[in-house]
């Protein structure tokens, strides 16, 4: 029998929250360590996440399909230079069938709370199973659910009173036929750009109600022709070259966004020459040009979007919206816009709205509390100080104006399965960051910010209500990816 002193601890149970990219990477390298007691514990009934969700019409990526995907799953037969939706989720679908994780996975059943016994240093969590509750223990959780999982409804007076059909584009009625109805359009994001062109021609009128007019590039989402597609399976050699030039043909843009954004100046003159040259009517023109820096908002892909608003039966509405009423949109200056139908276009909770599910921690930390009052902080978007051995992937902070998610999700990824080393290497059961890491950490990370591009006048769904940016990173991805390689165990108080 192996004496005590020398046993190895048992493996951790872990708890991952979330299907998307983030869950299944992170489920992928467990296994690759050796590591099969974990669960994913997915609230819907498929994995998936953000590409499982947004199904609404013309859904895609706007990163290239070749970076958009795992470094160790190139995908050799991407259709077109950017991912559609359908692509995408089926890719995902793919890693899971092919690594196994789909034995791993319980769909349907939601996170409720996450509770740190501290008496016994195990998780307490709390799932929503189809109404019925139960509590499992983990020694591990690992938040993986995303910023873009919690859809956000517009907080417009008498929303609820509309009579119509009225959803979210995150949200979208399939069963709805749209054909011959006047539609009201909420918003002008990353998603209504996308779905606005594909309804346009089935809808007998489409009012777009728009609050900033977001700075738009065309899209070349050329086709992947059949000898591409021979060269990446017989020769994938070719494909990683391919990723590793797109790679730093985005990094090369971190210049303008956190270094001097005074760089903006130049594709800014691209972009509003693409507007000219798409939209002839000068007042309609007026009404679509930015009045900020590029970058300060998400900065948007579209080579059909100028074309659609050409149309006559669109109109752009760009007076604020007063009220809703049964039957359609008031605005600020009284008129009425009649709708039967209002697509909200709105975008996603991700500031202001606390932890994406109830997190408590050492001494009732309560993380929720903590993200409402201060706006959402960690360390390298990964670790929080009072809450041991709970992890996030793409937490605050690790987003991006010019690069693929998918390098800082492995990255984080990587943060993660060292930090399960350390703790098996010292055989402790909790790691819990220093408090003062924590703060130095992002008092540095502030600082910096304010050379960014999201610092130079506007507000954005990058920012808390007070102006502080807690969605991005201001840097660039392979210094982010430095700092995550390995553990600091300095930063970090050991539990036996």
């Amino acid at each position: 029998m192996t004496p005590a002193s020398t046993a190895q601890p048992a493996a951790p149970r872990i708890a991952i929250v979330g299907s998307g990219f983030a869950g299944i990477g992170m489920a992928i390298r467990l296994q690759q360590m050796g590591i099969t007691s974990f669960t994913i514990y997915e609230a819907a009934g498929d994995v998936g996440g953000t590409w499982r969700d947004n199904t609404y019409p013309g859904a895609a990526c706007d990163v290239p399909s070749h970076l958009y995907s795992f470094s160790f799953e190139p995908n050799p037969a991407w259709s077109r230079a950017f991912g559609s939706q359908a692509e995408i989720f089926a890719y995902l679908k793919h890693c899971v069938r092919k690594y196994g994780v789909d034995r791993y996975v319980r769909c349907n059943a939601r996170v409720a709370s996450a509770r740190f016994d501290e008496a016994r240093q195990v998780w307490q969590v709390e799932i929503d199973s189809n109404g019925t509750r139960e509590s499992v223990e983990a020694d591990v959780v690992i938040a993986a659910s995303g910023p873009l999982s919690r859809p956000a409804m517009p907080h417009i007076a008498g929303l609820e009173r509309f009579e119509g059909k009225l959803f979210h584009s995150a949200r979208w009625d399939h069963d709805y036929p749209l054909e011959g109805k006047r539609v009201a359009v909420i918003g002008t994001g990353a998603s209504a750009i996308q779905f606005v062109p594909q309804i346009q021609p089935r809808v007998a009128q489409l009012e777009l109600f728009q609050r900033t007019a977001p700075w738009i590039m065309p899209k070349p989402n050329k086709p992947v022709g059949p000898r591409a597609h021979w060269l990446f399976r017989h020769l994938p050699f070719t494909q990683r070259f391919v990723r590793n030039a797109i790679y730093w043909q985005l990094e090369s843009r971190a210049i303008a966004f956190v270094v001097n954004p005074k760089l903006m100046k130049v594709p800014m003159k691209f972009a509003m020459s693409y507007l000219e040259r798409r939209v002839k009517d000068p007042a309609l023109r007026a009404r679509l040009t930015p009045n900020y820096r590029l970058g300060c908002k998400r900065v948007l892909l579209s080579s059909d979007y100028y074309p659609a608003l050409n149309q006559p039966n669109v109109d752009l509405v760009t007076t604020g919206i007063r009220e809703i009423v049964s039957d359609g949109i008031v605005t600020d200056d009284g008129a009425h816009h009649p709708a039967d139908t209002i697509i909200c276009g709105t975008g996603f909770q991700i500031n202001d709205v606390g932890a994406p599910f109830d997190v408590t921690g050492l001494n009732g930390a309560d993380l929720g509390a903590m993200w409402l009052r201060d706006g959402p902080e960690a360390y390298l978007g990964t670790s929080i100080a009072d809450f041991p051995n709970f992890f996030m992937i793409i937490g605050p902070n690790t987003g991006l104006g010019h690069n693929s998610i998918i390098y800082m999700i492995e990255s984080q990824v990587q943060y993660i399965a060292d930090c399960l080393r350390v703790l098996r290497r010292r055989k402790a059961r909790t790691m819990n960051l220093r408090p003062d890491v924590q703060r130095d950490f992002n008092a540095r990370l502030q600082k910096e910010m304010q050379h960014s591009v999201w610092a130079s006048g506007c507000h954005s769904y990058y920012q808390t209500k007070s102006g502080k940016v807690t969605t991005q990173w201001p840097g660039f991805t392979f210094s982010f990816r430095k700092r995550t390689r390995r553990v600091r165990p300095r930063d970090y108080r050991f539990a036996p």
